[in-house]
């Protein structure tokens, strides 16, 4: 990471209003929901059912069991069916556990419930596990690992920035859920042995920051934190340094802190008090590509296309469908993929062509860069594949956050030019 670095944040136009103020939409599952084996990108995961198998809301399907346990359940009840390999958020097709929805949502706990204030760190922590909750963020890290161990903690951040384009599925979870949000809070803080819990909220939400401060007098270590109002507020590095003027090299538990996202708070509490792992999602579908913008409460494993249809269909036959928001999220070439337990969005744009013109050398991307990095020097030197360039440019700290694209006057593409050189030094290294 350079020293001489920019303000490495923006404000950009959010178009949260499209969704923010609408109600939340039930999107029933279909007659097939898919689990998909794979966590992050990791498929090494050992399947528990076979074809034939009845199951139930909340049965475990699958665990994923190399060097992290995460196990998956199935959303609905029915009969398991053949597994198909079917398109996923990770851009590649993956084996799914296909599971015929009987309808009646049989549920069947796999935990037993958990009081957080006489539960020992240790049974919160495989409680945690066991349950399946990983980061609701979007990248899918198992949460259990941050609390594992000697923590030697003194702040934990609960991120509910949301600082992403469209997004606001995180906004409407919390809004329904501020108990569970400030259990899960607590439980957490016991966890990791914090002072203090700090829930950092954009200081836009003056009337929803008002009404956590009053909750928050019923929690001696919680306090309500406003962030200003830029992008990538909510990565992690960005938000520690805002918040405690703190500097890390690779995780915030180097200087005491870890971080987590609200939802991911709301998720923990949620199964304490039911035994229930992660069986629904709350998620943004909004963009011009879409006829009905709305968040969706949907059930994991439920299809792209029939999201996309009980919100009207698309506006277009040329869209771009991503997972995810518009700076972050994967561009996918059909909508055959399903909801799992870490998505937040779909956002669907269309298609309009974008003229280019070659870099103007201006340095707008390099200022902009949270991670401190030079993205056109990076490009260049992929381009001609000069390996040693690209590690002195330190190229996998890049978090793709795709602030160096929006930022480029000449509308090029520069975040996918970073990430090829990431995918050539991973090929390199082999």
């Amino acid at each position: 990471m350079s020293f001489f670095t920019g303000s490495m944040r923006q404000h950009i136009d959010g178009h949260k209003e499209l969704t923010s103020k609408s109600t939340v939409k039930v999107v029933e599952a279909g007659n097939l929901v898919y689990i998909p084996l794979i966590n992050m990108d990791s498929t090494k995961v050992e399947v528990l059912v076979k074809e034939g198998d009845l199951v139930k809301v909340g049965t475990k399907v699958a665990i994923r069991n190399d060097h992290f346990k995460v196990p998956m359940f199935s959303s609905v009840s029915g009969v398991v069916k053949a597994n198909a390999k079917v398109m996923h958020t990770s851009l590649k097709p993956v084996e799914h556990i296909v599971i015929e929805n009987d309808g009646q949502y049989l549920q069947q706990a796999p935990l037993s419930p958990l009081d957080h204030k006489v539960a020992t760190k240790q049974e919160l922590v495989d409680f945690m596990m066991n349950a399946g909750i990983v980061g609701c963020g979007g990248a899918g890290f198992p949460t259990y690992i941050k609390y594992s161990g000697e923590c030697n903690i003194h702040t934990l951040i609960i991120n509910g920035v949301e600082c992403e384009p469209y997004l606001t599925s995180d906004y409407a979870m919390m809004h329904e859920n501020l108990d569970l949000m400030f259990t899960g809070i607590s439980a957490m803080l016991k966890m990791c042995g914090a002072k203090t819990a700090k829930l950092c909220i954009k200081v836009t939400k003056k009337e929803f920051i008002q009404q956590l401060k009053d909750m928050a007098t019923n929690y001696q270590n919680i306090e309500v934190v406003s962030v200003p109002d830029v992008y990538p507020m909510g990565w992690e590095r960005t938000l520690v340094s805002q918040v405690t003027k703190l500097k890390y090299e690779k995780l915030p538990s180097e200087v005491g802190i870890i971080v987590n996202n609200a939802t991911t708070a709301i998720e923990f509490a949620r199964a304490l008090s039911t035994g229930m792992p992660i069986i629904e999602k709350y998620v943004t579908v909004a963009g011009d590509g879409v006829k009905n913008c709305c968040n969706v409460k949907v059930k994991t494993g439920t299809k792209a296309s029939e999201i996309i249809e009980a919100c009207g269909g698309y506006t277009s036959e040329n869209v771009l469908l991503i997972a995810g928001g518009p700076m972050m999220g994967k561009t996918i070439t059909n909508d055959q993929f399903v909801i799992h337990s870490y998505a937040g969005a779909l956002t669907v744009l269309k298609n309009n062509p974008v003229v280019s013109m070659a870099c103007l050398r201006c340095g707008k991307c390099s200022d902009h860069c949270p991670s401190g990095l030079q993205p056109v020097r990076i490009v260049n030197a992929e381009k001609v594949k000069d390996i040693d360039s690209l590690v002195k440019l330190d190229v996998a700290s890049c978090v793709e956050c795709g602030l160096c694209t929006y930022m480029c006057p000449s509308k090029l593409d520069v975040t996918e030019g970073v990430r090829r050189a990431k995918r050539y030094m991973a090929l390199a290294k082999k």
